[in-house]
């Protein structure tokens, strides 16, 4: 019997979408609790769980697009999407205290905006 071999068609955009809904959550608990508007004293590993959630959905959103199919859109999402882990490593080193934590945040949006946008609109190239 004769293997086919056909490749799953994965679209990486909802991975992508959850990169950048976790991210912007995490910066909306972030900035509310800064603001004091929440005080997280009681559940702080919610910040720390969306930190992971965003760093993790990025991981997969970047390696299914890579090596899923199709190629062209996640690709190009994927490749935007990456230079966004050079902040969201550089956070869990900097002090949670004063501008530098959330400058260091900040620094992953365009990014993530980017390669959110790039996976639900691909561009036609021929």
């Amino acid at each position: 019997m004769a293997r086919s071999r056909a490749r799953i068609r994965i679209t990486a955009a909802p991975l992508f979408t959850a990169t950048a809904l976790s991210y912007t959550a995490n910066c909306a608990l972030g900035a509310a609790v800064a603001a004091k508007l929440i005080d997280t004293s009681g559940f702080r590993w919610l910040h720390h769980a969306l930190y992971i959630a965003t760093c993790a959905s990025a991981a997969v959103a970047v390696g299914t697009a890579w090596w899923g199919s199709p190629r062209g859109a996640s690709r190009r999402a994927a490749l935007t999407l990456m230079p966004a882990a050079v902040p969201l490593v550089a956070i869990a080193r900097a002090r949670t205290r004063g501008v530098s934590h959330p400058l260091i945040a900040l620094a992953a949006a365009p990014f993530i905006l980017a390669s959110l946008i790039g996976s639900l609109h691909p561009a036609d190239r021929k």
